[in-house]
């Protein structure tokens, strides 16, 4: 039996790449040239003064750097997500077996998710024992919604038995390994007992 990753349960989701977001930035049209008087002044005394807009500050440059440097929220880790999706979305909150792609369903319904922080949650979700006990025994699968759609299949069935199978035994191995240690700890401190009684005869006599 080949021993997989508790987040393998990659067959449920797939790693798209969303299209780029695309925007058009309106112009600024250049002030009317009508403005202007229709003959030059004789001399530099009979000129015209400069507009208002001529002499009004550069605001817009300090606002852009303002709005640069002001600092951007951090990206939630991966639990925070899974709790945040298990809220929000029947599929995650009755621990539904997920359609195939539902990446790509998660990142239309939430354009500014982040790839890696979502991958890392659906691994979670995808490789706990409650969702491997509804993989083991289902028969559709779910959208973002709770809509049924595709089947799920022998294979994807049998996987889950498998990474269950494997977790049952892991945990075996670990209840076994931590009696193990609390036996030879229990002698240890069944000898070291002895010892010290030992010790204390021989100094009395």
């Amino acid at each position: 039996m080949n021993t997989i990753s508790p987040a393998a349960e990659s067959d449920d989701v797939t790693t798209s790449t969303p299209a780029e977001n695309t925007s058009t930035e309106a112009t600024t049209p250049s002030p009317a040239s009508d403005s202007a008087p229709d003959t030059a002044p004789a001399t530099a005394s009979d000129a015209a003064p400069a507009t208002p807009a001529e002499n009004a500050p550069d605001v817009a440059a300090p606002a852009a750097s303002a709005a640069a440097a002001a600092p951007t929220a951090p990206a939630p880790s991966a639990r925070t997500l899974l709790k945040q999706l298990q809220q929000q979305f029947p599929a995650f909150r009755d621990c539904l077996p997920l359609a195939i792609g539902i990446d790509k369903q998660l990142l239309a319904r939430m354009p500014g998710l982040d790839r890696k922080t979502m991958r890392a949650a659906l691994g979670i979700h995808t490789g706990s024992m409650r969702y491997l006990r509804a993989m083991e025994k289902a028969t559709v699968r779910y959208d973002l919604d709770g809509t049924a759609g595709a089947e799920v299949t022998d294979t994807h069935r049998s996987h889950a038995k498998e990474q269950l199978q494997q977790r049952f035994k892991k945990e075996a191995e670990r209840k076994k390994a931590e009696k193990a240690a609390a036996a030879e700890a229990e002698a240890a401190r069944l000898r070291q007992e002895k010892l010290q009684q030992l010790a204390s005869k021989f100094s009395r006599g």
